[in-house]
């Protein structure tokens, strides 16, 4: 057992360490999506590429939040170091529960500013060498801060019930229910930055099928931080809205990244 400890933590901080230079996303991938009342929720912590990755243990130095939301109410997720999957636990009720997760912050070194680019265009953040350059930073060398914020849906028994606002810095809220409410046109949802909505800002949307293939497309919020995702049943999404921040004066860092991460399945017909 302490050996497995001893892996688990190894390798996942090789993991995390690399993530941001590829893009990668984090979040929070239940074993069923919808429970039945009564059952336990079982959900694993994933980091990776295209909504396929590798798993995170439970390591609470890791953690800054960890907690399940029923109803309005929060209440706090304690695991055990090391844990594969990293949550399990008996919902109290029948309704729609939100997982989240809020990881520490951490830093990372680019070496090349071609690895920053590539972040860059893939999360379609502009011209953020002109400002690099306004600050007379060097292009190779500097340093990033992350930060993860996950969120996912999970239907217990009825699913009954609505994602709100939880206080994370930037997360992404779904504006429908997708386990009661029709989906016909679509999922609206809202990405929120500082309790505020985010405008033009963009969603990576991966929709795995049931064969596991995923496709990938992109949104982007209107005026109101709102959009629409085209869903289709019978598949999970992870939806992925980053923010990118010069960082405070005084850290030996210079940028911040603020990833925000929601996923959620739509019921087979």
């Amino acid at each position: 057992m302490q050996y497995r400890l001893f892996c688990s933590i190894l390798c996942s901080g090789l993991v995390f360490g690399a993530m941001p230079v590829l893009s990668h996303e984090f979040w929070i991938e239940p074993e069923k999506y919808q429970e039945v009342s009564g059952a336990p929720v079982v959900a694993r912590l994933h980091n990776g590429q295209a909504f396929n990755g590798a798993e995170q243990p439970y390591l609470d130095h890791r953690i800054a939040r960890f907690e399940v939301m029923q109803g309005g109410a929060a209440a706090p997720y304690m695991g055990r170091m090391g844990d594969m999957p990293a949550f399990t636990a008996e919902m109290p009720r029948d309704g729609l529960a939100v997982l989240i997760h809020q990881t520490q912050p951490q830093t990372l070194t680019y070496d090349t500013w071609e690895d920053f680019q590539a972040f860059i265009d893939h999360k379609a953040f502009g011209d953020i060498r002109t400002r690099h350059q306004d600050r007379r930073l060097p292009d190779a060398g500097f340093s990033e801060q992350y930060t993860r914020y996950a969120k996912s849906l999970v239907a217990i028994g009825d699913g009954r019930g609505s994602d709100a606002a939880t206080g994370l810095e930037t997360e992404i809220i779904a504006l429908a229910n997708p386990y009661t409410d029709s989906l016909a046109e679509g999922l609206p949802v809202r990405v929120l930055y500082q309790g505020k909505p985010r405008p033009q800002a963009q969603v990576e949307v991966f929709a795995k099928a049931p064969d596991g293939s995923v496709a990938v497309t992109t949104r982007l919020t209107d005026a109101k931080g709102e959009t629409v995702v085209v869903v289709t049943p019978g598949h999970s999404y992870l939806l992925d809205a980053v923010v990118l921040r010069p960082a405070p004066d005084g850290k030996d860092y210079v940028w911040e990244s603020l990833w925000a991460a929601l996923t959620f399945a739509v019921p087979a017909q």
